[in-house]
C-alpha cells in the first residue's frame, strides 16, 4: 500500500469575569471572597477536536484517525513539512495541503479521513494566532497560480505533479475559499486528485480526495470531494 499513498489558533483562554474584586468581604464573616478560579486552558488541538466533523454528521459515512494520528509513520508521506523536499520552492504549500501537512506556523492540526468504498476523503483542520491563517492561506492560493505546470515532492517517497488547475469549489464557505484539481502520473497511468481549502477566522479546513486503490490496481483514478462531507464540515466552522 505504500505506493499508494499520495498526498486535517492561538491557545483558546476561556477566563471568567470577575464578579467583584479580591478586595471584597463577605460581609457576614469579614473575610475575603474567594476570587474565581481561572478556566483551564483549551489547546489549539482540543478546539480541533471539536470542530470536526464525526460520523453522526455524515450519516452512512464513517470518519477516521490516520495514521499519523495512530503514530503509525510507515504509510505516511511525511511527519511534518520539514520532512519534504520540492523542487520549486512556490508550490511547497501544495505538497503540504494534498499530503494532509499544515500549511505555514499553525497552532495545531488535525487530519480525519472518510473511507468510501475505494476513494478517501481527508480533513485537516490547522488553527494559528490572529493573523497568520490568512498568511497561510494566500500563500496556497499563489501555488495553485504558480505551478500550473507541475512540480517533485520528495520526503518518504517521490511524488510528481503534472499539473495543477483551479476549480470551482463543491461549496464555498467561511471567510475564503479555494478549489484545485492536480494530475500525478504512475506507471504511464493518469490520476487525478480533487482538493479545496476553506479559511474561517483562524481555522483552516483542507479537503482532498483520492481513489487510494487505483495505482494498486493499474488503472486511472479521478475521486470527486463528496460534497455531504465538505458541506458537513464547513458547516461545523461556522
Amino acid at each position: 500500500m505504500k505506493r499508494a499513498v499520495l498526498a486535517v489558533s492561538a491557545l483558546s483562554l476561556l477566563s471568567l469575569t470577575a464578579c467583584g474584586g479580591s478586595a471584597d468581604s463577605d460581609a457576614a464573616t469579614g473575610k475575603p471572597r474567594p476570587t474565581p478560579a481561572r478556566a483551564k486552558q483549551v489547546t489549539a488541538n482540543e478546539r480541533l477536536a471539536k470542530l470536526m466533523i464525526t460520523k453522526a454528521e455524515v450519516p452512512g459515512l464513517d470518519v477516521k484517525a490516520t495514521s499519523r494520528d495512530k503514530g503509525d509513520d510507515k504509510y505516511v508521506f511525511a511527519k511534518s513539512p520539514d520532512d519534504v523536499t520540492v523542487d520549486k520552492p512556490a508550490c511547497a504549500p501544495l505538497a503540504y495541503a494534498m499530503n494532509q501537512l499544515p500549511l505555514g506556523g499553525p497552532q495545531g492540526d488535525l487530519t480525519h479521513y472518510v473511507p468510501q468504498g475505494n476513494k478517501f476523503t481527508y480533513i485537516t483542520l490547522t488553527a494559528y494566532t490572529p493573523g497568520e491563517a490568512e498568511s497561510a492561506f494566500a500563500g496556497l492560493a499563489k501555488s495553485v497560480d504558480s505551478c500550473g505546470s507541475g512540480f517533485t515532492a520528495k520526503a518518504n517517497g517521490t511524488t510528481t505533479y503534472d499539473s495543477v488547475t483551479a476549480e470551482e469549489p463543491v461549496a464555498k464557505a467561511g471567510d475564503e475559499t479555494l478549489a484545485f484539481r492536480s494530475t500525478m502520473p504512475f506507471q504511464g497511468i493518469t490520476h487525478t486528485m480533487h482538493a479545496q481549502a476553506v479559511r474561517k477566522d483562524d481555522v483552516i479546513a483542507v479537503y482532498v480526495s483520492v481513489d487510494g486503490m487505483a495505482m494498486v490496481q493499474d488503472r486511472p483514478g479521478d475521486a470527486k470531494l463528496p460534497a455531504t462531507v465538505v458541506k458537513a464540515q464547513n458547516a461545523k466552522l461556522g
